[in-house]
């Protein structure tokens, strides 16, 4: 706690991907279209992007287990505020 203050400092990871959904869901596109082949022209991976985010409500089980709001807290303090 700052001195005189009501202000906490709190201990934040200067990167958490696990706490940014759309990094969650990039790590997704890149295992499911952009790290599964090669693509000759851009035209093609254009294509397999727009076909994954046109598609993406068809795993909608799997997406919703990955892009959950509930975090698992690992060797973490109560934090009161």
């Amino acid at each position: 706690m700052v001195k005189n203050t009501k202000i906490r400092q709190v201990f934040l990871l200067p990167y958490s991907p696990s706490l940014n959904l759309i990094e969650r869901l990039w790590k997704i596109l890149r295992k499911k279209v952009i790290n599964t082949g090669f693509y000759g022209t851009k035209e093609e991976f254009r294509r397999a992007v727009m076909n994954f985010f046109e598609h993406i409500a068809d795993n909608k089980k799997e997406w919703e287990s990955l892009l959950t709001l509930n975090f698992q807290l690992v060797n973490s303090k109560n934090i009161s505020l």
